[in-house]
């Protein structure tokens, strides 16, 4: 039996056949169906999805720019685990990155900024609904990417676009936050209201307050996690449902 057991991908025919392979191992390590510290089986891989190894051993060699792979020397790709130290790091730095990204959304992007921000929290709504949970996974991440871009600060894009990376890889590392994925979406809400009230000091309130509530969570699943274990052990027969996260 192979590390990537089951038919877990698609066969691919793309003239951008690597960005393809790319979005794909992105996909699958989002949804948890290749696990964090999971060796890429190549072969097994490339016979799924229907390619030679050429094009997915270029695609992990850029998913190891990105920090989402790890290479070792004639062992092959590996996802990478987060250390919790990382984790802590990575967080500090999302929760003043977007408490600013919020405020300055509040003063820059008027009513048609905040009329998207409630869009995309009624289609987390219709995604929770239908059951899609990684496209939930996905509509959540693009939520707070929004606040960067009407934040209209390019460093902070540059910035969340940086650290939505390990965030990647923090919701590949958990379970979930909430047996319910419809109150994934319902936990932006305050942060929506908090805009529009315009208050720097409850918009800041309300940010570190949904990032923390992950932060808690992500120190907890560490504080838990056997010394020395993989953060998710591979599916034996097929890929496992994804399961409801909040990033």
């Amino acid at each position: 039996m192979t590390e990537q057991a089951g038919k877990a991908f698609a066969t691919l025919r793309s003239a951008d056949l690597v960005n393809q392979v790319g979005e794909s191992l992105v996909q699958a390590i989002v949804e948890g169906r290749l696990a964090p510290g999971q060796r890429l089986v190549e072969a097994e891989l490339a016979r799924q999805m229907g390619i030679s190894r050429a094009p997915l051993r270029e695609a992990a060699r850029r998913l190891e720019q990105r920090g989402l792979l790890v290479a070792h020397p004639r062992r092959g790709f590996f996802v990478r685990e987060l250390s919790l130290g990382e984790v802590d790091d990575l967080y500090a730095v999302r929760i003043m990155a977007e408490s600013c990204a919020a405020r300055l959304t509040a003063e820059r992007a008027g009513r048609a900024g905040l009329d998207e921000l409630a869009r995309r929290i009624e289609e987390m709504r219709r995604l929770a609904r239908a059951g899609k949970e990684a496209a939930l996974v996905e509509a959540d991440l693009q939520f707070h990417r929004a606040l960067s871009v009407l934040s209209g600060n390019r460093r902070l894009l540059r910035l969340y676009d940086d650290m939505a990376i390990d965030v990647r890889m923090v919701i590949a590392m958990i379970d979930h936050l909430y047996d319910d994925p419809l109150v994934i979406a319902e936990t932006h809400t305050p942060i929506l209201e908090a805009l529009e009230g315009g208050d720097p000091r409850i918009i800041t309130e309300a940010v570190e307050y949904h990032i923390g509530v992950a932060w808690t969570e992500v120190r907890r699943f560490f504080a838990e996690r056997p010394p020395g274990g993989s953060a998710r052990e591979p599916a034996a027969d097929s890929p496992a449902p994804a399961p409801a996260r909040q990033s």
